[in-house]
């Protein structure tokens, strides 16, 4: 009794012990902070912008952390509210200026926006936002005008794409949603299809109704697209699994070392079916609240998780107040699958380069079993049961995308056709490749772009002269003009065509159906 009374004493004196060593360290780095702040703002040579010092030094403290934990200033509160939220007071519109000293060009207007109603379209000029001139102004200028409080009006000058008429156009600011249930309807016969983008306060009602809609018109099987979704609230994610398990099933757990952070988390409500097939797809980009999701239907034998490992974002945020009407979001737990496995990728080395997990060894890893008794695995992410690698793209097809080269085509297309088909396929392919033609960007393939970044290495080590015939030989032989490269990729361009011309007539949803015509991963899922 004696030794272990003795024991628990140490015990509670090394705890104590290291309660005051963490608060004299934490004292000791405030002085210091506050000392070399007043001492730079006494005696360094130039003057010195404070607030960007400190913010610096704020930002780059929690970088050494993990990227979740972030200080946000009320200033930029606004962005930090539309980023959880999806929403923002404004007209409901992506817009595109191509020019500085240029108009604003209409993108694209979201169905049923206040853009839309107002009659606003794909290819109009916003040419003044109330009476100030646009020409001049960036993009993202432009668009902190036009955004307002919700109810207030804003009146555009605005030259019409067809008639080229300039007419005043007054259009009511209102609460603009993006929705995180960008899709739902059926595959085939049997196979019923939602694509979630976000877990958005509601959603987990908006999926509720779609697959009552989807049982409705016959759905014998589920497919539930999370690819690419980066998570949301938490609270969704268990309503979203609460559609398809029995009531007070265990989602997911926290753990973290503040008193109140561990939890676990069940759902409350009455499921819709709970023996619905279920296939989940799920990417490098599917993270956090998608996590959850894809690994308690899998921990519980509900779904087939198909795709590729998940990005591997397993940690709670929180969000607490600061000081001048500022707000830390910080990381305070961890988060646990229904059968222990944490969701967190083991560590951040082991990342690849887009952040998602990279490849962990078995060794490091432990096993989990599901209800079923099926091995599952933690280390990070979750592994899909059934690995289908996506569509593979050229380096052209991405530069053209990203380098906004297909967007554009698609305004000048939209400009110049008052009606397409819903059912549009393009055929316009050579007034495409003669447009891409007039346009500046790195149209290389990528045996190309190696090939020249290895001749800059050789010329950098004294190395081509001794190998000048081999080089112009492997170059000729690589050689291939921009126009024959087009060519050579008209079928996987084209998709990306046709997903944006039918989005500025027949709007977001439209586009998804042109994606899902070409969506080979999607198409091996629900054929395997």
């Amino acid at each position: 009794m004696k030794k272990t009374v003795l024991t628990i004493l140490a015990a509670g004196l090394a705890i104590c012990a290291g309660a005051q060593s963490r608060n004299f360290t934490l004292g000791k780095w405030v002085e210091v902070n506050n000392a070399i702040l007043k001492e730079l703002n006494r005696s360094y040579v130039d003057s010195l912008d404070l607030g960007r010092i400190e913010r610096a030094g704020i930002d780059s403290m929690l970088e050494a952390l993990d990227p979740y934990t972030v200080y946000v200033p009320e200033e930029e509160q606004e962005n930090f509210e539309m980023m959880i939220s999806s929403a923002y007071g404004g007209i409901g519109a992506v817009i595109y200026k191509p020019d500085l000293n240029g108009d604003v060009i209409i993108n694209v207007p979201y169905a049923g926006s206040p853009s839309a109603r107002a009659g606003l379209r794909a290819g109009d000029r916003i040419m003044s936002v109330d009476g100030v001139s646009t020409h001049g102004l960036t993009s993202s200028q432009c668009t902190e005008r036009m955004r307002g409080k919700p109810g207030t009006t804003v009146m555009f000058r605005v030259r019409k794409v067809y008639t080229g008429e300039e007419i005043d156009v007054p259009v009511v600011r209102e609460r603009i949603v993006l929705p995180s249930l960008e899709y739902s309807g059926m595959l085939n016969e049997n196979d019923g299809y939602i694509l979630l983008s976000k877990f958005t306060e509601g959603v987990g009602q908006e999926v509720r109704s779609a697959v009552l809609d989807l049982k409705n018109h016959g759905m014998k099987r589920l497919v539930l697209d999370l690819r690419g979704n980066g998570g949301g609230l938490l609270a969704e994610a268990i309503n979203i699994v609460s559609l398809f398990v029995p009531r007070g099933s265990l989602v997911v757990s926290s753990k973290g070392r503040a008193a109140g952070s561990d939890a676990s988390y069940n759902t409350t409500t009455e499921p819709i079916d709970t023996e619905l097939p279920i296939i989940v797809m799920v990417d490098s980009g599917s993270a956090s609240a998608s996590e959850i999701v894809s690994g308690a239907l899998q921990d519980y034998d509900r779904a087939t998780i198909v795709g590729t490992r998940t990005y591997g974002k397993g940690l709670v945020q929180s969000i607490r107040p600061l000081p001048y009407d500022g707000q830390l979001k910080l990381t305070t737990a961890k988060y646990y699958t229904p059968s222990g496995r944490c969701v967190q990728a083991i560590d951040y080395a082991h990342r690849n380069a887009d952040g998602s997990v990279g490849h962990i060894p078995d060794s490091l890893t432990r096993e989990f079993r599901t209800a079923g008794g099926r091995i599952v695995r933690d280390g990070g992410g979750i592994t899909p049961d059934v690995t289908i690698k996506p569509r593979s793209y050229s380096r052209l097809t991405y530069s053209l995308v990203l380098n906004g080269i297909v967007e554009q085509y698609a305004i000048m297309y939209a400009s110049s056709h008052r009606e397409i088909p819903e059912d549009f396929h393009f055929t316009d392919y050579e007034q495409f490749v003669t447009f891409a033609m007039d346009k500046e960007f790195d149209w290389r393939p990528s045996s190309k772009a190696l090939f020249d970044q290895m001749k800059t290495s050789l010329e950098e080590e004294g190395l081509t002269d001794a190998m000048s015939a081999e080089l112009e030989a492997l170059e000729k032989a690589m050689d291939t003009d921009k126009a024959s490269l087009l060519r050579l990729k008209k079928d996987e361009i084209i998709p990306f065509i046709e997903e944006d011309i039918v989005e500025r007539f027949y709007f977001q949803e439209a586009a998804v159906r042109v994606r899902l015509r070409y969506d080979t991963q999607l198409s091996k899922a629900i054929n395997s």
